[in-house]
């Protein structure tokens, strides 16, 4: 079958590896004019994580990757009063990264070795199922014919507004916001560890990567509306909601305009009751988004896309194979994006209490075997990967 892609990110490549993989003719469409570069580092583990070793770049994943050694929580002088180790939470780290997410996901592009018809700086304009093929319209103004179009394309997915309807049916916003931007040559500098500080109303993260970068994250409440498409209106909210913040949140900002990888986007989650209709399909967040308060969307992307390419290889009726896809995964997202909306407590407190919940927290991990007794069950994904039967 002749398969359209829309969207190059995580999903979209994991997905055109598999399907190659069962013989079909995949092709990735991206609207921006390369493949993505910089962006913020996830966390990346579970079942995603075997579904990296499956396509053989686990290893590959490891060295692009880093291990951070220590969390250290700090007050807003900068003084520590809480800190534990990764290791502490997820057992041996083996199976566990932490990398930049375009890094991840041009590790999947690679390795589809040239094999993929790649459309760079454009997207859909229309699609049009007429029953045994779906009509696609471009951007460009070219028109294309598939049997099938998965719509990989993110929180934000085009191809679910055109199949589905309005983003309001199926977007349900935490009331956070995140933003991620780098600067080179920032000092202090603390070598695999995460610093971390949190006040009522947000949290900011820095991170040390290489090449003497340094990663900047902020998590913020914020119940109006959301700027999109504009950052000076992102990087002006960031500035009224963090003005007078303690540590070394003004330093931040003060960098935050000059970064070239700026991130920006609502905490948001997507439920539908359905992932398909017709000849069209959605993978990763445009299907079932859990958050970025989450940490795992890009993991669990790969497993919906491993997963839809596997039911897909069983059988040539694409609705009996849409339909197991969803069953399959339908529990295992459900329960995620259930965790997700209780987590904005440690990511952004709400209040004093919260703020002093969430210290506690963060004192607690600390101590031998709590880490994981409280967190551990999160890095084990309740979900059987199927056979892959390829061509």
């Amino acid at each position: 079958m002749k398969v359209l892609i829309v969207g190059a990110g995580i999903a979209g490549p994991t997905l055109a590896y598999w399907l190659l993989r069962a013989g079909h003719q995949p092709t990735l469409v991206e609207r921006a004019p390369e493949l993505r570069h910089g962006g913020y580092v996830i966390d990346f583990w579970g079942a995603g994580f075997e579904v990296a070793e499956r396509m053989g770049i686990a290893e590959e994943l490891r060295g692009r990757g880093y291990r951070f050694r220590q969390v250290r929580v700090v007050d807003r002088r900068g003084h520590r009063f809480a800190s534990f180790r990764p290791a502490s939470i997820v057992g041996p780290m083996d199976r566990y990264v932490s990398i930049a997410r375009s890094e991840l996901a041009r590790v999947i592009y690679d390795s589809l070795d040239g094999a993929v018809e790649l459309i760079l700086g454009d997207t859909v304009r229309t699609l049009c199922d007429e029953s045994d093929r779906v009509r696609v319209e471009f951007g460009s103004g070219d028109v294309r014919h598939f049997d099938l179009v998965v719509g990989a394309d993110g929180l934000h997915s085009r191809v679910r507004r055109l199949a589905f309807g309005a983003d309001a049916q199926f977007e349900k916003y935490l009331g956070i916001v995140f933003a991620a931007f780098q600067a080179q040559g920032y000092r202090p500098r603390d070598e695999l560890v995460a610093m971390m500080h949190a006040e009522i109303g947000f949290q900011a993260v820095r991170l040390s990567l290489r090449q003497d970068m340094t990663l900047f994250l902020f998590t913020v409440r914020h119940l109006g509306a959301v700027p999109t498409d504009d950052r000076t209106a992102q990087q002006d909210l960031l500035r009224a909601k963090l003005a007078g913040k303690g540590w070394e949140t003004s330093a931040m900002l003060e960098l935050m305009p000059q970064s070239q990888s700026f991130y920006f986007d609502s905490a948001s989650q997507i439920r539908m009751p359905e992932w398909s209709r017709g000849r069209v399909v959605l993978v990763g967040d445009a299907a079932a988004g859990p958050s970025f308060l989450a940490g795992q969307g890009s993991a669990l992307a790969m497993v919906e896309s491993y997963t839809l390419a596997a039911e897909l290889a069983r059988t040539a009726d694409h609705r009996e194979a849409f339909g197991r896809y969803q069953a399959r995964l339908a529990p295992l997202l459900r329960s995620k994006q259930d965790a997700a909306q209780g987590l904005g407590l440690a990511f952004a407190p709400a209040s004093g209490v919260q703020l002093l919940v969430r210290n506690a927290a963060m004192i607690a991990m600390g101590l031998p075997r709590v880490a994981g007794l409280v967190m551990g069950r999160s890095f084990h994904d309740s979900v059987e990967l199927p056979e892959f039967a390829a061509a």
